[in-house]
């Protein structure tokens, strides 16, 4: 059995990036209240802060239960360029590493190279969206709905304004892809061999889930910056953004504001991450599946 996985055809491009697709939606839509809490607790400049529980009742108290979904049109409409790119990102860069190394076998090492240059060709479609949703999520946000963003941005800054943060989000999928993916091979190889379709959906439950937290853990501070500079709009002439450039503000945040502070929103953004990305690579795996079952050999 393990000999025939081995040599089965890889499936079309189209069915990968269906299956990609349908779990970045799944895991969206199961977990989006968690981002807008991870998001509004990194818009809280200064050391207090309410922390998870305490700004889930002040959001839901003072602006409604459906407060907690504002802004996920964008994620939902980023889905399908996302997906397409992350997964033509991942072959061509897995191919080049590869090729580079000499060998036909992913290793850790490879691994990690291809999750972090997948994840920095990956932000350049995703910062748009980005900067959309964390207007939208915004307290103080008076915007009608995405396009309402778009358009605002447009006529204030020009079209290159729908890429404010660009560099930080470079960093922030730069890190969390290679923490992933690089999690996700080494939990694998731990993992004991899975005898069932059952146990294989559980192991790849468990790597994905480390795997997100992995990469939540290295990346946070990183969607910190992002947060705070696509948060801040356009600056008055002639000021200075306190935010631009993602290690200066690092060091800023940190000076002060603590080392605490760069890592504001890491419980909600875990809770979303860790499970999301085990149910991420379950839905993945699942539908997968069930393409190759349909399509039959040489898929099988």
């Amino acid at each position: 059995m393990a000999d025939a996985t081995q040599q089965r055809k890889p499936l079309p491009f189209a069915a990968t990036f269906v299956a990609g697709a349908i779990a970045g939606c799944s895991e969206i839509l199961t977990f989006y209240p968690l981002d807008v809490v991870k998001t509004r607790m990194q818009l809280q400049v200064g050391a207090s802060s309410l922390g998870l529980g305490g700004t889930f009742k002040t959001i839901i108290a003072e602006e409604g239960f459906g407060r907690l979904y504002r802004g996920l049109a964008a994620p939902l409409m980023l889905e399908a360029p996302k997906r397409a790119v992350k997964f033509a990102a991942n072959d061509f860069w897995g191919k080049t590493y590869r090729g580079i190394a000499g060998t036909d076998k992913m290793t850790q090492g490879i691994s990690i190279a291809t999750g972090c240059s997948a994840g920095a060709t990956e932000s350049i479609v995703v910062v748009p969206f980005e900067l959309v949703k964390i207007r939208l999520q915004d307290k103080n946000s008076t915007f009608k709905g995405p396009m309402d963003v778009v358009k605002t941005i447009v006529r204030d800054q020009g079209a290159l304004g729908l890429y404010a943060g660009m560099e930080s989000t470079f960093w922030r999928h730069f890190w969390w892809n290679g923490g992933y993916f690089g999690s996700i091979f080494q939990v694998r190889a731990l993992l004991p061999k899975a005898e069932s379709p059952q146990a294989q959906l559980m192991n790849n439950f468990i790597s994905g889930s480390i795997g997100g937290f992995v990469g939540t853990v290295i990346n946070t501070p990183f969607d910190v910056v992002k947060s705070r500079i696509q948060g801040a709009g356009k600056p008055a002439p002639g000021v200075v953004p306190k935010y631009n450039w993602t290690y200066p503000a690092l060091a800023t945040i940190f000076r002060e504001e603590g080392a605490r502070a760069l890592y504001k929103g890491f419980v909600p953004k875990v809770l979303r991450l860790a499970p999301g990305g085990g149910v991420l690579l379950l839905v993945v795996e699942f539908t997968l599946d069930v393409f190759r079952k349909a399509l039959g050999p040489p898929y099988v």
